[in-house]
């Protein structure tokens, strides 16, 4: 079988492509933790965390990832992200760090008279895709970052996750989005079977929006996706959120 020179090209470029998003070796989990601050209290929980809260994180087996906060922050959200050699080792490093004495003095001189700093938390334990490009080690300033979670159709994830992994993450990268990491939460009832969490980023917000208009306008990602809706029977996702965060002062990736 003979092929053209542009044909020949194309396949080359694919296959160096995707070794690059290929398999990832990474085994750590992850966990996204997401803090809501009681009014006027998002300021006391950074200065808890870059002061104290961070160390006594790395005292205890946790390593820090990454900090953020949305750019439309009404709620005075906090962001961040941990890994954990293991959902075992987690258990035990939170166990140590509620625990430890200087802990639970920082907490108590950071809120006073019983003023609250905290309203809620969320933790989702997450694992790696096998096409995750896994770039949270950068310490490069990476620009605007955008949390994306697709929540899917019934029995549509393995084909969400086909298409991100042969398509959706290569085209991306051609109009100039910067893949940072792809998962799924590791629980069924945060999702295992039904949703995918990534982030990208972005040089702002303008250059999001033109990134990704020339992203749904392009007629190979049209094909590609209808041809996947075909498989799946339908729309292969229910509703997705897309948030804008700028990394905090003190996140170790920037």
């Amino acid at each position: 079988m003979k092929f053209s020179t542009t044909t020949l090209t194309f396949i080359i470029a694919l296959f160096f492509t995707s070794l690059a998003f290929g398999q990832n070796g990474d085994d750590r989990v992850y966990e996204l933790r997401i803090y809501d601050c009681h009014p006027g209290k998002l300021n006391d929980l950074n200065r808890r965390f870059r002061d104290h809260t961070m160390k006594l994180f790395e005292k205890h087996g946790m390593t820090n990832v990454a900090y953020w906060t949305p750019l439309d922050n009404p709620d005075e959200k906090l962001y961040y992200v941990l890994s954990h050699k293991s959902r075992e080792a987690a258990k035990a490093s939170w166990a140590a760090f509620i625990a430890d004495t200087t802990w639970q003095r920082v907490w108590k001189a950071s809120e006073p008279n019983g003023n609250d700093i905290i309203a809620g938390i969320e933790s989702i334990f997450l694992k790696t895709t096998d096409f995750s490009t896994n770039n949270f080690e950068s310490s490069l300033n990476s620009g605007m970052w955008e949390l994306r979670i697709y929540h899917c159709t019934p029995n549509n994830l393995t084909h969400l996750l086909e298409r991100f992994r042969t398509f959706t993450v290569h085209r991306f990268a051609r109009y100039g989005m910067v893949n940072k990491i792809y998962w799924t939460p590791t629980d069924a009832d945060q999702g295992a079977d039904n949703t995918l969490y990534y982030f990208l980023t972005h040089a702002s917000p303008a250059a999001a929006k033109a990134s990704f208009d020339k992203f749904r306008n392009d007629p190979d990602w049209i094909a590609t996706r209808k041809a996947s809706e075909v498989k799946g029977g339908g729309s292969l996702t229910s509703s997705i959120e897309s948030i804008y965060m700028w990394p905090t002062d003190y996140s170790p990736v920037r």
